[in-house]
C-alpha cells in the first residue's frame, strides 16, 4: 500500500473514530502514529455498529496492510517428521491463509481492550476489524453468560486472510496449573477441532494457548497440544491439517522437539 493512501485512509478513519466519541482528532502524525492512534481507538471502541463508508475504508486499510506484510499458507508450514498432519509454522497468525485460525480469548469473548496491547486477542481483533467485536457480541448477549474455559466459538474473520477464527477461552494457571488447568486446557484443543470439523473446514491454525499472561508453563502446555491433537486426529478419520503458531524461538524450540521438526 502506497504510504500516501496508507495516510489518508488513516487520516479519515481516525477522525471518524474521535467524531463518534466528540473528542478532537489529532492534527498532525505521520502514517505510523496515526496507525497506533487508530488501532487504541478500535481497541476501546464498544460493539457500536459502524456506516458503510467507515467499513469500507477500514477494509481497505487493513487488507493493505496485510497483504504488505505478506500471506502465509499452510504449505510454508514444517510438517512433523512422523505425521504430516501437523505443522509448525512461526510467525504472525494475521498472515496465515487457512480455514480457521484460533484465537486465545478471554471470558468475555470480545477482545482484548488494553489500547495496542501485544497479545494474540488484541492483534486479531485489530486486524479483522471491528465487524469482529460486534459479531462476538451478538453471540455472547445471545448466550447471556461469560464464556467457559475450554469451550469453542466461530466467527468469520472479516479481513483476516483465513476464513474463520475461532475464540477459546484458556486456563488461568499463574505458572502453577492444576488438574482442571490441564483438563480445560485440552478441552480448548479438542474443543475447537470438533467446532471446525463441524463446520466441514479443513485447516486451522492454534496459537500457544494460556501461555502468555494467563501463565501456563510453555513446554508442559505445548505437550498437552500436541497429544490432545494427535490423539483427536487419530479418533476422528478427516481430512485435517493442524498448525501449531508460534512467535517466540522458546515456543519453536519446544515444539521442534515435540513434533520431531
Amino acid at each position: 500500500m502506497k504510504q500516501a493512501r496508507k495516510q489518508q485512509l488513516l487520516e479519515s478513519l481516525v477522525g471518524a473514530l474521535c467524531a463518534e466519541r466528540s473528542v478532537e482528532p489529532p492534527t498532525s502524525g505521520d502514517a505510523d502514529e496515526l496507525w497506533a492512534t487508530f488501532r487504541a481507538l478500535v481497541n476501546t471502541r464498544p460493539p457500536w455498529p459502524a456506516d458503510e463508508a467507515f467499513l469500507a475504508q477500514q477494509d481497505k486499510l487493513l487488507q493493505g496492510l496485510i497483504a504488505e506484510a505478506g500471506v502465509h499458507g499452510v504449505d510454508e508450514a514444517a510438517p512433523a517428521q512422523a505425521d504430516g498432519r501437523m505443522r509448525l509454522w512461526r510467525g504472525d497468525i494475521t498472515t496465515l491463509s487457512v480455514d480457521a485460525i484460533v484465537n486465545a480469548a478471554n471470558s468475555q469473548m470480545l477482545g482484548c481492550w488494553a489500547p495496542g496491547h501485544h497479545c494474540i486477542d488484541n492483534a486479531i481483533h485489530s486486524f479483522a476489524g471491528v465487524q469482529l467485536r460486534a459479531e462476538c457480541a451478538r453471540i455472547m448477549e445471545a448466550q447471556g453468560h461469560e464464556e467457559p474455559a475450554g469451550t469453542a466459538k466461530i466467527t468469520d474473520a472479516y479481513n483476516l486472510p483465513a476464513s474463520h477464527v475461532i475464540h477459546t477461552v484458556g486456563p488461568i494457571a499463574n505458572g502453577h496449573p492444576t488438574d482442571l488447568h490441564r483438563e480445560q486446557l485440552a478441552s480448548c484443543y479438542s474443543s475447537c477441532l470438533d467446532l471446525a470439523a463441524s463446520e466441514g473446514l479443513r485447516s486451522i491454525a492454534f496459537c500457544c494457548i494460556s501461555t502468555g499472561i494467563f501463565g501456563f508453563p510453555q513446554e508442559e502446555a505445548a505437550g498437552i497440544a500436541v497429544q490432545t491433537v494427535r490423539r483427536w486426529l487419530d479418533e476422528n478419520d478427516l481430512d485435517m491439517t493442524v498448525v501449531f503458531n508460534v512467535f517466540s524461538g522458546d515456543d519453536e524450540a519446544i515444539y521442534r522437539k515435540l513434533l520431531g521438526i
